[in-house]
């Protein structure tokens, strides 16, 4: 990942973590049923989520207490418009800008000697099955200081007016105890700690519970996509629930998209489009077995890209020119049909949300794109970054080159 990190293209925004603020983080994770972290510096992300003490736990997702029931942690104003680098659902930094947006100002304050628990209650316990998933509706975003610091500013007030009844104010003891909570705590009479709930109401989304969910809602039907093959089996057993149910590789899930009008490819305009060169250099790059020289070099060189071509095997040079095979060939007779000379992923690639698509659903579908055929090495990294980085590791150096060489060119 050192290649990704030097073009910072991989966790370039975490937030350093060191001193009064790991004890602040520890006092969160164990306020949240968790075990302290042993690590006396790490990093955090926009939700709090830490790659090194993931990497200590064992555990990616090491702020959830089972899969219906995720956490944050805030400890710092830093992390307002921070990325959430491992986020359990699509909505997760939504939610956070939410958090932000309602409280920022309160945020500021409590952090400076505090920290923030935040608990995405979707009034669901546990999953027992996978249709459980559909309970999601609205999430109730609760907010829970360390060392219950609201609780101890109500005590402090209380002490202040017994202070002020009467002649209590020579009474020693009750001095000593305004003191001994000052030094604590500080002086909390004009903090404003009160952190009120939030509500934030999900639609379609895509959760990591089951193997990895997606609920597209507000279409013809809801349609549930299943990544995980058992739990996609488990499901199409239920039959209380009105909904279609797809695996992800199966073909019919492209054909039902396309009819539900949720994404579209016209491949006369795709073929004209960068992402559409992008995608065919992937292809093939993937078709290269031993070259004489780098595979970024290739790729950039036209007469290199031709040379390399024509020493593929049929099969593959087929493959990769499928759709400009096709085309041509449709301007001559249209009895052709796309899936006889155009790979099926490759045609897949080319997709798109559809264009009457409202904003709100277009990245959900653009994740679940790129999962149903992982191409377009630029959308991966922008739609979902955990794929990309498994990917990342299996290219050689040469065509990494290539890779970061493309997505740098267009941030």
């Amino acid at each position: 990942m050192q290649k990704l990190k030097q073009a910072n293209l991989y966790r370039s925004e975490l937030i350093p973590v060191s001193g009064k603020l790991v004890e602040r983080y520890n006092k969160c994770l164990v306020k949240l049923g968790f075990m302290p972290t042993k690590l006396k510096e790490f990093s955090i992300d926009g939700i709090g989520w830490s790659p090194e003490i993931a990497e200590e736990k064992k555990n990616l997702h090491y702020l959830n207490n089972g899969e219906a029931n995720p956490h944050a942690i805030l400890i710092s104003p830093l992390q307002k418009g921070k990325p959430v680098y491992v986020p359990f659902h699509t909505f997760d930094r939504e939610m956070m800008q939410h958090v932000f947006r309602t409280h920022n100002q309160k945020i500021n304050d409590i952090t400076r000697d505090s920290a923030i628990c935040l608990d995405f209650d979707q009034d669901i316990d546990a999953f027992y099955e996978p249709l459980d998933i559909l309970k999601y509706d609205k999430v109730t975003i609760h907010f829970h200081l360390i060392d219950n610091l609201d609780s101890v500013q109500k005590e402090q007030l209380q002490l202040v007016e017994k202070f002020k009844t009467g002649n209590n104010f020579i009474d020693e003891n009750l001095q000593q105890q305004l003191l001994e909570s000052a030094k604590t705590y500080g002086d909390l009479r004009n903090r404003d700690l009160d952190l009120h709930e939030l509500q934030y109401s999900t639609d379609s989304f895509f959760t990591k519970a089951f193997g990895g969910v997606y609920v597209l809602r507000d279409f013809i039907s809801e349609i549930v996509v299943f990544e995980d093959e058992k739990w996609y089996k488990e499901a199409i057993k239920d039959t209380t629930h009105d909904v279609l149910i797809y695996h992800i590789s199966q073909p019919e899930l492209m054909a039902k998209l396309r009819d539900h009008i949720i994404i579209e490819c016209d491949l006369e305009r795709a073929v004209k489009t960068d992402r559409y060169k992008r995608i065919k250099k992937f292809e093939f790059a993937q078709s290269l077995k031993e070259t004489q020289h780098p595979i970024q070099t290739i790729l950039n060189d036209k007469v290199l890209f031709k040379s390399y071509l024509n020493k593929l095997d049929i099969d593959s040079r087929k493959r990769v020119m499928g759709v400009e095979r096709y085309l041509e060939k449709l301007e001559i007779s249209n009895q052709y049909k796309i899936g006889d000379i155009v790979d099926t992923k490759f045609y897949e690639a080319l997709h798109q949300p559809h264009s009457s698509l409202p904003s709100k659903h277009i990245d959900l579908i653009w994740k679940l794109l790129v999962n149903i055929s992982a191409k377009d090495i630029l959308f991966l990294y922008w739609y979902d970054k955990e794929q990309f980085y498994i990917n990342y590791e299996t290219w050689d150096d040469s065509m990494r080159d290539w890779v970061i060489q493309e997505i740098s060119n267009n941030i």
